[in-house]
């Protein structure tokens, strides 16, 4: 979401607490009674009857009412404890209250999802129609009469709430209509095509971790898959994994509404369903066509079981990888498995090498020019041997019978070793 600063230097901001009230409140912080706090600087407001302590729960309520105004729930539960905390709490209240009237005013973007600005039962209602994010919200409603109807527990006055959100903040519908051809057949484009949106690159991903500890340059989640692929030096599974990325970048932005690195576990099981069956069919689906044709699409059908497994292995080790240099917090795809596929029969450990043992193959490998003065053709030779055995699991007979003839391209531009297994 952006921010739009609109108190001007020395005004109190709408639904904040005055100055007298405020000295009340930091008063009986300070260790007065409610009596002596208000009597002192509200007296002239209190009412015959009417509670000091209830004057001062008002005040703090305003307080928390605010903060939540500005998306700020830390400050909010400043506020929120019992009368015997305040003591502890006098120093914390203090700045919140000196922090609060200087927030900006959040201003929604139509990647931020509906909670963060709707009530909690138009929310329900809403969600339950498959309906998380502004976007969607945006998009999928009809602007025409008694489109509420549609939606079980909305309701008048929720349609009316979510009416009069969008009446208040028009650029959210502007900016939709602008994403609308991207949800096109037309829009549907290459990785290498892509152009994303601001709102919806990653650049502000609910699930980035802290810049500062982050081990990469990437400023969004394109620059970050660009980072991971290019760790892999074989053009055959840059491009097998570039696909799986591409497949769900596209889909996140045009059915989804959000960035890579925005995409919550709900998210990921959608995801399965999707790439068993993607719809809409003109959307997604075609015969295979050159990368640069417009009657490009990402899937020719539905995967299988053990595709769609493979699918979602491939993004969830992408995931790992953007966790471990600090990207990401989290891995949607984390635990999602696919009905039906059955899993490959545990391997004989004792016959392979463990991962600590592979690293330290690995490392030697690596060193072979300068620690112990190979040449580097020959170097490099060992280390393909050692990386092609390793991805494709060959045995020893395979690895040393294949040859280059052996390898062949298919419809599709891809490359496989044709060979005679045990």
């Amino acid at each position: 979401m952006k921010m739009e600063q609109t108190t001007a230097l020395g005004s109190t901001p709408t639904g904040f607490p005055d100055a007298d009230s405020l000295a009340a409140l930091r008063g009986w912080y300070a260790g007065l009674s409610s009596r002596a706090a208000v009597e002192h600087y509200l007296a002239a407001r209190k009412a015959a009857g009417q509670s000091a302590r209830g004057m001062l729960g008002h005040i703090r309520r305003q307080l928390i009412e605010f903060a939540s105004s500005r998306h700020r729930p830390d400050l909010a539960d400043v506020f929120q404890h019992d009368p015997e905390e305040r003591h502890e709490r006098a120093r914390a209240v203090d700045r919140a209250i000196k922090l609060l009237p200087t927030l900006p005013v959040p201003q929604p973007q139509i990647s931020d999802d509906i909670d963060q600005w709707l009530t909690p039962r138009t929310v329900n209602a809403l969600q339950a129609h498959g309906i998380r994010t502004l976007s969607e919200l945006t998009v999928r409603i009809p602007r025409r009469r008694g489109w509420w109807r549609a939606i079980e527990g909305l309701g008048l006055t929720g349609a009316q709430q979510v009416e009069a959100f969008f009446a208040a903040h028009p650029q959210l519908t502007d900016r939709a209509r602008a994403l609308i051809p991207i949800a096109q057949p037309s829009g549907i484009v290459p990785w290498e095509q892509l152009r994303l949106p601001n709102e919806v690159d990653g650049s502000q991903g609910s699930f980035r971790a802290p810049r500062n500890a982050c081990t990469l340059n990437a400023t969004n989640d394109y620059e970050a898959v660009q980072a991971w692929l290019a760790l892999h030096e074989t053009v055959a599974t840059q491009r097998a994994y570039r696909k799986e990325a591409e497949r769900l970048i596209l889909w996140a932005i045009v059915e989804r509404g959000r960035a890579l690195s925005s995409l919550t576990t709900d998210d990921a099981i959608a995801y399965r369903a999707f790439v068993r069956h993607p719809t809409p069919c003109e959307r997604w689906v075609g015969p295979p066509r050159p990368r640069d044709s417009v009657e490009w699409r990402p899937f020719s059908g539905g995967l299988s079981a053990r595709s769609a497994a493979y699918a979602l292995t491939v993004l969830s080790a992408l995931f790992r990888w953007l966790i471990e240099q600090r990207y990401v917090l989290a891995n949607p795809f984390a635990g999602v498995k696919v009905r039906g596929h059955a899993s490959r029969p545990a391997l004989d450990t004792a016959r392979g090498f463990t991962e600590g043992e592979w690293l330290l193959l690995r490392a030697i490998a690596d060193g072979l020019v300068w620690s112990y003065s190979w040449s580097e053709p020959a170097a490099q030779r060992l280390r393909f041997m050692l990386d092609f055995g390793y991805a494709t699991g060959l045995r020893a007979s395979e690895l040393v019978n294949a040859v280059l003839g052996n390898v062949r391209l298919d419809e599709h531009g891809d490359h496989w070793l044709h060979l005679v297994g045990k």
